[in-house]
């Protein structure tokens, strides 16, 4: 960004006066950013936000009266054209997965160096997103381990192997359990375990999915 610009404008939203302190150190020192407010609460926050209308919202996880994730949905409701980035010490996917959801155009941990932060404000300003490094490869990972879960076939006993074959063959709990030795409330834990296991809702998706799997023929 050249002088000729004007500054972008940054709101801070942490509980930690130190946070803020230093925050405002390192950004006052950046002739093209402003700071328009610094704020302890989402009361606060927000009344700050309409009344200063900034750029760009420094958002800690949790807040004196709130979390994060609620000031920031709200501020995309009231004020859509402001931009979030995440500034908090927790790394958790969890947390990146839902601030993204809640809106947030950003999310870097405060352990960041000083640069990271700066480019994380400008590139979220100029309308894209921004993940620190570190958390794009968490959630990377993350994504696989998901997709891997779900590319596994799930492991069926030969107990549940021979239950799904009489359920193909349109026997009712109480038929399957007489044949079994077994009592009726046994197959149903069984039938509901089978549901469960192959992410399907009744017995007919439990046989087509069964058949497709080539757990039964």
């Amino acid at each position: 960004m050249n002088s000729s610009n004007p500054p972008i404008k940054i709101a801070i939203a942490d509980d930690h006066p130190l946070v803020i302190t230093g925050l405002r150190h390192v950004l006052e020192n950046c002739t093209d950013m402003e700071i328009t407010g610094a704020y302890t609460s989402m009361a606060q926050a927000l009344a700050g936000i309409a009344h200063h209308q900034p750029h760009i919202l420094l958002l800690d996880i949790q807040l004196g009266d709130a979390m994060g994730d609620e000031l920031a949905e709200k501020i995309k409701q009231e004020y859509p054209q402001v931009k979030i980035l995440v500034l908090t010490n927790f790394d958790n996917v969890f947390y990146v997965r839902n601030m993204l959801k809640k809106g947030a155009d950003g999310y870097v941990l405060k352990t960041a160096d000083e640069s990271i932060l700066i480019t994380a404000i400008k590139t979220v300003c100029a309308g894209e997103l921004y993940l620190e490094p570190m958390l794009k490869d968490k959630l990377l990972h993350d994504n696989l381990q998901i997709k891997n879960a779900y590319a596994q076939p799930p492991v069926v006993t030969r107990l549940e192997k021979e239950i799904l074959q009489l359920v193909a063959a349109d026997m009712t709990s109480q038929e399957i359990a007489n044949k079994l030795f077994l009592s009726k409330r046994t197959i149903d834990n069984y039938r509901l375990s089978l549901l469960m296991k192959l992410g399907v809702k009744n017995a007919a998706g439990l046989v087509k999915k069964a058949i497709q799997l080539g757990l039964i023929s």
